[in-house]
């Protein structure tokens, strides 16, 4: 007798659920897949161990289209340095303007990123200081 899809025993149902909610299906959509009720679906979200199987699925997906997204980002670049000596003297504006914003938009990102280092490092120097490195206790000032 068939079952229309649904998977044999709670290992694929949970892969199945897994999926199914790493790529952003509803509770009823994730049931329907998984072959399980909106219950059950409800159920396994509340597990810790589910969640975090749910959470690095979906981190490994959003990894994948970060990895495409970089790849994608050096044929852009080389199509806009391209663009800069196009004959239309507005596509040569615009190309430049996009080489300029994205080239100033990475630059504060960096410095931000280094004023960010600094400040976590001066915090972490100040927890040091401020703790007696034995049981991580706050020491009294006076």
């Amino acid at each position: 007798m068939a079952d229309h899809g649904r998977h044999q025993g709670r290992t694929g149902a949970d892969a199945a659920l897994v999926t199914a909610l790493a790529v952003g299906a509803t509770v009823e959509q994730a049931a329907e897949r998984a072959g399980v009720s909106a219950r059950t679906v409800h159920r396994r979200r509340g597990d810790a161990d589910f969640k975090r199987r749910v959470d690095k699925a979906r981190a490994e997906l959003l990894g994948r289209a970060m990895a495409r997204l970089s790849a994608a980002c050096t044929t852009a670049v080389t199509t806009l340095i391209a663009l800069l000596t196009a004959e239309s003297e507005s596509v040569r504006l615009g190309a430049a303007r996009s080489v300029l914003d994205a080239a100033l938009r990475w630059r504060e990102h960096e410095d931000l990123a280094a004023r960010l280092d600094h400040v976590e490092a001066w915090l972490d120097m100040l927890d040091a200081d401020a703790t007696d490195g034995k049981d991580g206790r706050w020491r009294s000032r006076g």
